[in-house]
């Protein structure tokens, strides 16, 4: 049986329409079980039977106290997790979040066109990329580069757009270990609008990141 992978989608704050499109493209991967819910009754339980959780678009306050208990001790037990775009801008009322993700959105310019870097071109969630992939998306500003001992796997070219606001040091995606038992955390800031998840190379990337974080690749 694949390994589980719970799936959450719920949006306290700005819905994204892509949300559907996002939910049907992860299915189709083929590499895991996915439970879907945007319940946050569904958080509270256990989670030990999950190779990770997804935070995927939400927005705002999503979890109630018993779902960030138990989120927080999955990942402290070496548990995975797995954060696609607006998961930067979640729960911003509980600390551990942040810490988890390593850092926080602030603010995007218009969605555009732009140029994203490999710069760990050994990743599981770049090793399909080209060294400069041209999208579409809206290019996420952060409050500090990732704290920790994060990895970062892509970075805005600042250049290639208008409107950023970080300079040279412009992380896009991540990921970082969490905890005494190394849970893995991945993030990437990429994905807001429908078209990336029918977008190849987008979804190799989100394959190869959740794959990471659910201990099926290194």
């Amino acid at each position: 049986m694949p390994p589980r992978l719970l799936l959450h989608t719920r949006t306290a704050d700005y819905r994204h329409g892509s949300i559907p499109d996002a939910v049907a493209a992860v299915r189709a991967l083929g590499r895991f079980a996915v439970e879907h819910t945007e319940d946050p009754a569904d958080l509270e339980g256990p989670l030990d039977g999950f190779a990770a959780v997804v935070f995927l678009s939400t927005s705002g306050e999503v979890l109630t106290p018993a779902g960030r208990e138990r989120l927080e001790g999955r990942v402290r037990s070496g548990g995975g997790f797995a954060g696609v775009h607006a998961a930067a801008c979640t729960e911003y009322g509980w600390p551990y979040h942040g810490e988890l993700l390593g850092a926080r959105f602030t603010r995007h310019p218009a969605l555009q066109p732009g140029r994203a870097l490999a710069t760990d071109p050994g990743h599981p969630a770049t090793r399909r990329l080209p060294a400069v992939w041209d999208f579409t998306d809206e290019w996420y500003d952060f409050d500090h580069p990732p704290a920790g001992r994060a990895r970062i796997l892509l970075c805005a070219d600042e250049t290639s757009y208008d409107g950023g606001g970080m300079g040279a040091d412009h992380p896009l995606a991540w990921c970082r270990e969490q905890g005494p038992a190394g849970g893995r955390v991945f993030y990437t800031t990429l994905g807001h609008a429908a078209g990336a998840y029918r977008a190849p190379v987008f979804l190799a990337h989100l394959n190869g990141g959740l794959t990471w974080a659910a201990r099926l690749a290194e």
